[in-house]
């Protein structure tokens, strides 16, 4: 018997259509989400997870089922596709995290964090994107969409997460659209730093070498007390759910806010970029 088995509709995305896929070819076989990762050498949770679209299939995994399930080379071709998609690799399994956490910690270079953007601020950074040809309208929409619903979390019920965001002071000082879309969008970070739950820090140029971060990462601190962390270079994600791993990287992400303006010079120097906005 077959409990909270969650219904697949693989017209909704790629990852969709490929787990769908493989928990067919498993279902025809009679094959439990146990013995298939038996068989491909993964647990069961890990099956389960590609099939419902949680956690990207990587191209060895393809090639293992395409091994399992004799299938040639279908499994890895699918696989390919996948990371020609809007997201990148490991982002989809962060933002299933993401949901759940109790304490959300990201550092971001260049734009203002995702979490934190006003979607005309949104727009305009995808709009861009598009124009350099980083991104096919069609993504970025879906691109803008999801980081929209992301930003739910923050105002979540009955309790929201705690937010210690750190941005780059790069961030915001590079323009993305008119000086309304910035001005609102400063308007915005000012709100944020009011909240009570939250924490906003900018990383000063003057900081210099002794930024703990040479890239944009996000650490999130989960209900049962262990830790996720998620980092990005322009081509790929990286997600580490394994605490001891990622326990480093929060302490240098306390060196980093050590840093850091605080909240109060950080708010002061929002307001003056605001004002000198032309």
């Amino acid at each position: 018997m077959m409990v909270n088995r969650k219904l697949l509709d693989p017209t909704s995305s790629g990852a969709a259509a490929y787990g769908a896929y493989l928990r067919r070819l498993r279902d025809e076989r009679g094959w439990s989400q146990e013995h298939l990762g038996d068989l491909l050498g993964c647990s069961g949770g890990h099956v389960s997870a590609v099939e419902t679209g949680r956690r990207d299939p990587t191209q060895q995994f393809s090639a293992r089922c395409d091994h399992v399930f004799g299938t040639g080379d279908v499994f890895v071709r699918r696989a390919a596709k996948l990371r020609n998609r809007p997201l990148l690799e490991g982002f989809p399994e962060y933002v299933e995290h993401e949901r759940r956490a109790v304490e959300i910690r990201w550092y971001e270079l260049g734009v203002v964090i995702g979490l934190l953007q006003t979607p005309d601020y949104a727009r305009a950074f995808e709009a861009d994107a598009v124009r350099r040809g980083a991104a096919t309208p069609e993504q970025a929409e879906e691109r803008v969409k999801l980081l929209l619903e992301r930003q739910r979390l923050l105002d979540r019920a009955p309790e929201p997460p705690f937010a210690f965001m750190v941005l780059d002071e790069g961030c915001l000082h590079i323009r993305m659209g008119s000086a309304k879309v910035m001005r609102e969008q400063f308007d915005y970070l000012l709100d944020f730093a009011e909240r009570p739950n939250s924490v906003l820090q900018v990383a000063p140029f003057a900081t210099g070498a002794r930024r703990s971060f040479r890239f944009p990462i996000a650490i999130l601190t989960m209900p049962d007390r262990s830790l996720v962390s998620y980092a990005e270079s322009s081509h790929r994600g990286h997600l580490d759910r394994v605490t001891a791993s990622v326990a480093p990287r929060l302490a240098a992400y306390h060196q980093l806010m050590r840093d850091a303006l605080p909240p109060a010079d950080t708010v002061a120097m929002i307001h003056a970029l605001r004002k000198g906005l032309a």
